[in-house]
């Protein structure tokens, strides 16, 4: 993990470096405005560093919350400019992109600015706007009726994912009408502060349905036990390599990966009722064969964010079995979903933020 950190940084602090040196190439303004450039790039690396930091946790919250925004912002931004100055670079080598292009010009810098400015607004707008993605799941064990669900991952409740965010959640859960609530793990982002501050629990209070969750590894991230004490407060039903029955659905939680000691899904089913659905919560989609395996009829995982934003997309895709959407296995379905919410800067490009209605019936 350490070593892992260190490249991270060693990369971070070069794309960095790259991109700044390409400002100061390319504007076609005087030193002090070159410089000033420059200085925003040094400011949201700044920004970056101590939104992942627990310094963040000490600074008045609407500071803290415009720090990580545009920190983690600044990452997003930071990876497509990375890759548009050096395709502009490779277009200059084989000169099918003039030198005078990148060095002190107006036509360059509002290329830069219109092609990142437009990409960025677009994928905001387009992570506000919340795709509702309908599944239907067939079984021949017993029910009373057929069962309305809406499944859920990855709100990432935070510093940029506010009380008024949730608020607009829980409006689109409820227009629903669901008989159950599944969320498949990090509903909280990297800090249980700002939850509290906003009193988020209250939010989840206004879910007219009961809410059903297992842990993701962002609950560790945020200290085991005060995301145990905000699940408690929220009135959400928490599953720790545990099970519950609601409405003739035998719901099982699995405890994050991040705990090494957790049980595997052969333990989690010795006790179980086989003759009702059994529906698997299970953060992070590794291992699917277990599922399978296992008898479960269908499992809901979360976590990959189908990578948030291309092309971290297509490395997610070759990591998971199943990086995003529905998948099969024998006679188990799954749905990995890739979340409502977001880690970080509020951009989906290439990706989607989403909430699944399934309709389980025989």
């Amino acid at each position: 993990m350490r070593l892992f950190f260190i490249v991270f940084l060693s990369l971070l602090l070069l794309a960095n470096a790259y991109v700044a040196w390409h400002f100061w190439r390319i504007l076609p303004l005087s030193s002090w405005l070159k410089w000033l450039s420059v200085g925003f790039v040094v400011i949201s690396v700044a920004c970056l560093v101590l939104s992942l930091s627990p310094v963040l946790d000490k600074v008045p919250m609407g500071i803290a919350s415009v720090v990580y925004n545009l920190g983690t912002g600044w990452l997003i931004a930071l990876l497509y400019l990375v890759m548009l100055f050096l395709l502009l670079d490779v277009g200059r080598l084989v000169h099918l992109v003039p030198a005078s292009f990148l060095k002190d010009c107006l036509w360059g810098t509002l290329t830069v600015v219109v092609l990142i400015g437009g990409l960025l607004l677009y994928g905001n707008i387009h992570y506000y706007n919340k795709h509702r993605e309908t599944i239907t799941l067939k079984t021949s064990k017993p029910l009373p009726h057929s069962i309305k669900a809406v499944l859920l991952s990855d709100l990432h409740l935070g510093y940029h994912n506010r009380r008024g965010e949730m608020h607009r959640w829980v409006d689109i859960i409820n227009s629903e009408k669901p008989d159950v609530v599944l969320i498949a793990g990090d509903i909280i982002d990297r800090s249980i502060r700002p939850l509290k501050e906003d009193k988020m629990a209250e939010e989840f209070k206004r879910i007219n349905a009961p809410i059903v969750a297992c842990l993701g590894n962002h609950e560790y991230y945020a200290g085991e036990p005060n995301s145990l004490e905000f699940y408690e407060e929220a009135g959400i039903t928490l599953l720790r390599d545990s099970s519950v029955v609601i409405d003739s659905l035998q719901i099982i939680g699995r405890d994050d990966r991040t705990n090494l000691r957790r049980k595997k899904t052969a333990q989690l089913v010795e006790n179980i009722d086989k003759g009702k659905y059994a529906i698997l919560l299970d953060h992070q989609p590794y291992n699917l064969e277990e599922s399978e395996q296992n008898g479960i009829d269908f499992q809901l995982s979360g976590h990959t964010h189908h990578g948030q934003v291309w092309p971290i997309s297509l490395i997610t895709e070759r990591v998971y079995e199943c990086a995003f959407g529905p998948w099969k296995r024998g006679n188990t379905d799954y749905y990995v979903s890739s979340g409502i919410g977001i880690w970080g800067g509020k951009f989906r490009i290439g990706t989607r933020s989403e909430y699944v209605v399934a309709t389980i019936s025989n």
